[in-house]
Formats: C-alpha cells, sequence, structure tokens
C-alpha cells in the first residue's frame, strides 16, 4: 500500500500496488516538472482519490491527461485516455517507497544539462 499528497495536502491518494518507476524525459514531461518525470504505474482500479479538493486535469495531447494540484501546482498524475493505468508521480510517495527506476525513455528529448550515468536501460522513444 502506498499513499501520497501534492505539497499543500488539498490532493491525497492511496493505492494497493505500485510498479518499478519509469523516468520520463519528453519535452511534455520536462516542462510540466521542471525536469523529468519519474512515476509508478497503478491500475485504474487500485487507486483511489482520498481528497480531491485541488486535483485538476489538464489535456496535455489528443490521447492524454495530466493530473495536478490547482492550489500549490504539484504534478501528480499522467493518464492515457486508452489505457488502464495511471503514472504517479514517484516524488508525491508519503515515506519510504522501496521502488527503484527501472527504464529511462524519450532520452532523445532529455535535457542537456544533465547526463544519465546510472545503468537504468534508456529508450529514445516508447
Amino acid at each position: 500500500m502506498i499513499s501520497g499528497s501534492c505539497l499543500c495536502g488539498a490532493v491525497r491518494y492511496k493505492a494497493a500496488v505500485a510498479q518499478p518507476v519509469t523516468a520520463c524525459h519528453c519535452t511534455q514531461c520536462r516542462k510540466t516538472s521542471g525536469h523529468y518525470f519519474a512515476a509508478t504505474e497503478v491500475p485504474n482500479n487500485e487507486i483511489q482519490i482520498v481528497k480531491d479538493e485541488g486535483l485538476a486535469w489538464y489535456r496535455s495531447s489528443p490521447k492524454a491527461q495530466r493530473g495536478f494540484c490547482a492550489k500549490c501546482g504539484s504534478s501528480l498524475f499522467w493518464k492515457s485516455d486508452d489505457g488502464d493505468t495511471v503514472s504517479v508521480a514517484a516524488g508525491t510517495i508519503d515515506g519510504k517507497t522501496n521502488l527503484r527506476i527501472r527504464a529511462h525513455i524519450f532520452v532523445a528529448d532529455k535535457g542537456d544539462y544533465y547526463e544519465l550515468i546510472d545503468g537504468v536501460p534508456q529508450k529514445s522513444i516508447t
């Protein structure tokens, strides 16, 4: 079981299952998070929004949307319209996660100000 929230606490969630973390370096993820977006996937039916006072969704592409807190600006979720999972920002999880990064994706779009030297598999696109 994991739980987490935005910075101000206006959005809280809990989930029964979390997968290893994927780090996405695409331009949209970098712009919405300020760096790359590290997220764990959770099945749609395994996540519960416990508090949604600030939860807002932004359609970032024709096929996906991003959930964030409209009060504090925290990036929380990424969801494909046709997927059965939601990506949850790993940094929003409370306490220790015991998760590890399993892959870097969209590395062709990564910022030029950092290197990927952790030995984790890299993909130019997904």
